[in-house]
């Protein structure tokens, strides 16, 4: 089988969450955006796999009241990830 990547995604910054807990998962996430924020970068992917779903119910949960985040999606390539869109401008 062939991985399809997105070609729109080259270069976006990227944080993998695999084994991490719920804890620790908010923690990462919240200072991940921070500096993408900082380093005025508008888009950032998420890497949260497949698996149960856990991570990626406290992902989507974290980013649903995060007031620096635009909108989210999961990427059509790959449901593990989610790629995000972040307010630079304040």
């Amino acid at each position: 089988m062939k991985k399809r990547v997105d070609p729109f995604l080259f270069g976006v910054p990227v944080i993998d969450l695999h084994g991490e807990n719920r804890y620790s998962t908010v923690m990462l996430l919240d200072s991940f955006i921070k500096e993408n924020i900082i380093l005025a970068k508008d888009k950032i992917v998420i890497v949260h796999g497949k698996g149960d779903g856990i991570i990626k119910r406290y992902v989507h949960d974290y980013l649903k009241r995060c007031k620096d985040v635009i909108s989210f999606n999961v990427n059509n390539y790959n449901d593990g990830e989610t790629i995000v869109y972040l307010n630079i401008r304040r």
